[in-house]
């Protein structure tokens, strides 16, 4: 099989209704059954096993088994790049393009989890804050951490050292695609947002990607960066 064909496969397994419904589910960072999947995308349980296992074969989900029970998600965070580089193009229109209004203080285009890093309004302010201050630089398709901004993650203690020996690059411009900015993933995005769950400056919404800031969260982005998101 060429390379064309095994990326008209890919797409095909991707951009079915389905199994695009599940997917962008699962870009939650969470594993669900397939009878909860199958609520989601709108089918019958057994429907959506059948769809789960065509994309465990194709490498695009995994799953781990916990006694009777079977646990999707996404294969690896290349999966929800990809995912979400094609919902950019959902914004790609004229009437994506006139001008923006001051997004409502809630729901999945103001804060919410892409796969493993913050995204949203809240995510790329965040990362504007932080390349105003030089923490963050923008270099290619990532960005290049300045020491005064490895001081600034040690705060979160999140530390330099504990990011050497792993393939996965350190961070990444996903292209935000509600917002049509770059929010950060990579090693660093993922670690980020894990200590901000940590320190409660954001809770999870069962069964949503969608993130609320609680008000910890609101005082110290205040504090740290000068983000007023009240």
């Amino acid at each position: 099989m060429t390379v064309e064909d095994k990326f008209v496969s890919l797409s095909a397994l991707i951009c079915e209704p389905t199994r695009a419904r599940m997917l962008w589910n699962l870009l939650d960072f969470r594993a669900y059954t397939a009878s909860e999947l199958s609520i989601v995308a709108d089918t019958s349980p057994t429907s959506a096993s059948n769809h789960l296992s065509k994309l465990l074969e194709a490498g695009i989900v995994k799953v781990e088994i916990q006694g009777r029970h079977r646990y999707y998600s996404l294969s690896n965070p290349e999966v929800a790049y990809a995912i979400e580089g094609l919902a950019n193009l959902v914004n790609n229109s004229s009437a994506a393009k006139s001008v923006k209004k001051e997004p409502e203080k809630n729901g999945v285009k103001y804060c919410r989890t892409c796969y493993d890093h913050l995204a949203g309004f809240v995510g790329v302010k965040i990362v504007e804050a932080l390349e105003g201050k030089g923490y963050l630089t923008k270099s290619e398709n990532g960005y290049l951490i300045s020491e005064s901004g490895w001081e600034w993650f040690t705060f979160l203690n999140i530390m330099k050292e504990d990011f050497k020996n792993n393939r996965r690059p350190l961070t990444r411009q996903c292209i935000d695609w509600s917002e049509r900015r770059p929010h950060l993933a990579g090693q660093l995005g993922a670690e980020f947002l894990s200590k901000m769950l940590e320190r409660n400056w954001f809770k999870k919404i069962q069964f949503s990607r969608e993130l609320v800031i609680t008000g910890k969260g609101y005082q110290e982005l205040y504090d740290l960066l000068g983000i007023d998101l009240q």
